[in-house]
């Protein structure tokens, strides 16, 4: 709906400092890690700066996003604005690894109310035959956060101090706080008589941390066959079955099941979940391809994903805009296609050039490079991004299809809960398959060796790669890039998953007044 009293460009403004904010931040920390950890200490704990903002970040979104349906948007979007700089401030004054832990986890809920109500505002400011280009425009600038994190965390780290990670927050928040709290002017909601569902938002919440542990500790802290991963799902299983229970009996659930029922929705919910392991996967894998492979600088590894966020941005934009002409189902059937592409692309990468690559270096009389050229790695990873862009807005407002304004803050959170509970799943699975396919490659490639001797890893560091010798050096590299390969194939599995949950979607498409279309 339209508010007249607000002024909608520096409420969009302030909408997209807020959304940059707590999407780079979910990324920004990598490239700075090293750093942070040979000051502070506690390598073994340093997954956790990670793990902190995530959990805290999926667990509190369902929740802010049914606040908003019911005190309104602007009190909970402040409020989350508030929290995540009050956290930034904290992060950039630890002076221990644990501190930083717990600071980044207040920083995760902040960004729990940040994502889900900015989209929620800008399907609330504009009318229908505008809400798909405006949710491109802001699907662009998730999607290309969520890779431009590394870059922006490398350059702080190396050219400034590696606290301007989090300042940086402070100033551009507050730009954001002054731009939201002047000029909007959100409609208040009229429900009185709704109450706060505290057990379902309990439930929920223990539910989503036993899962997210064990997503996060599995394989790293203990084994996937030990009693403590057992007993993190099995608390997720029976507090999940508990929350549904609760769900069911309350008036006004954190989370509507009767939303479910609506085919359109639910397939919406599935597509989120593999988009969100899809994207992460390739800016995962990609730069591990470059940075071990193509033996990279850190640096250059975090640039190669540049032409994916070109391709991101376009695909996003396009998205948008096609969504007022065409049905959601078909314009992601073209973005699943070119993800289908990418993926079966990226599935074949190796350390020896392609076949076809050889003859054509034959043809022409070149000389055949050992490793698969770089152009064709980045010609794969635009068809990635243009493949991943769409989804943003297509899935925003597919979700949102005639649901009323009493749930719509809770629909976004729930597209934003299952990309990043995607996101998660595919980090886990994708990088045990990762570790499995390696350990397996290199028992073949190098028989009789001490596996737990050998530290993969070490491709990744120049100085420890220059003391390998050079036979052992490139079966180690012909072991990781076959290693990434299956991971893209296992990718490509959860591609043909995401097309089944669009084909699902039916014929559904935006539904634009009459009078608006004779205007227009």
């Amino acid at each position: 709906m339209v508010n007249k009293k607000s002024n909608v460009r520096l409420t969009i403004v302030g909408l997209m400092l807020g959304l940059l904010l707590a999407s780079l931040d979910q990324t920004i920390v990598s490239t700075a890690m090293p750093t942070i950890v040979g000051e502070f200490g506690g390598l073994d704990k340093f997954v956790w700066v990670f793990s902190a903002y995530l959990i805290a970040n999926v667990v509190s979104m369902p929740i802010f996003g049914k606040l908003s349906d019911m005190y309104g948007r602007k009190k909970f979007f402040l409020l989350g604005l508030v929290v995540f700089m009050i956290g930034s401030a904290l992060c950039g004054t630890s002076t221990s690894m644990f501190q930083l832990i717990v600071y980044r986890a207040i920083q995760g809920i902040g960004g729990g109310a940040l994502l889900p109500i900015t989209f929620t505002i800008v399907f609330d400011l504009f009318p229908p035959e505008k809400r798909g280009k405006m949710q491109g425009l802001f699907g662009a600038v998730f999607g290309i956060s969520s890779v431009l994190g590394p870059l922006a965390g490398a350059y702080f780290t190396d050219y400034v101090n590696w606290k301007w990670i989090f300042f940086i927050n402070l100033p551009l928040g507050v730009v954001s706080l002054l731009l939201i709290t002047l000029f909007y002017h959100a409609t208040l909601p009229n429900n009185p008589n709704q109450k706060i569902d505290w057990w379902g938002t309990i439930t929920f919440a223990a539910s989503v941390l036993c899962l997210m542990f064990g997503l996060e500790l599995g394989g790293k802290e203990f084994a996937w066959n030990s009693l403590q991963s057992y007993s993190l799902f099995s608390g997720f299983v029976i507090l999940l079955a508990l929350f549904l229970w609760i769900e069911t009996q309350v008036s006004d659930p954190v989370v509507p099941l009767k939303l479910f029922r609506n085919k359109l929705f639910t397939a919406s919910m599935g597509a989120s979940l593999f988009y969100g392991a899809i994207l992460m996967s390739a800016a995962s894998y990609i730069p591990l391809f470059i940075q071990g492979v193509y033996q990279g600088s850190a640096s250059s590894a975090g640039q190669v994903l540049t032409p994916m966020m070109l391709g991101v941005v376009v695909s996003s934009v396009f998205g948008g805009r096609f969504i007022s002409k065409l049905p959601y189902r078909n314009i992601l059937l073209v973005s699943c296609a070119l993800l289908l592409i990418a993926t079966s692309l990226l599935s074949t990468l190796s350390y020896y050039s392609p076949a076809w690559v050889q003859s054509l270096y034959g043809i022409f009389g070149g000389t055949t490079p050992q490793l698969t050229p770089r152009p064709l790695v980045i010609v794969y990873m635009i068809l990635m991004g243009l493949g991943i862009g769409a989804s943003f807005p297509v899935v925003s407002m597919s979700s949102l299809h005639n649901v009323g304004f009493e749930f719509r803050g809770t629909v976004t959170s729930m597209v934003s809960f299952f990309r990043s509970i995607g996101s998660a799943i595919g980090v886990t699975v994708l990088g045990s398959v990762q570790t499995g396919a390696l350990t397996s490659r290199l028992t073949e490639l190098l028989p009789g060796s001490n596996m737990s001797q050998i530290d993969p890893r070490a491709l990744l560091q120049p100085e420890v790669r220059a003391k390998i010798p050079p036979q052992v050096l490139e079966k180690l590299t012909v072991g990781l890039a076959d290693s990434i390969a299956i991971v893209f194939q296992c990718t490509l599995l959860m591609a043909v998953a995401a097309l089944i949950c669009i084909l699902l979607m039916g014929k559904a498409r935006m539904e634009i007044p009459a009078h608006t279309k004779q205007k227009a």
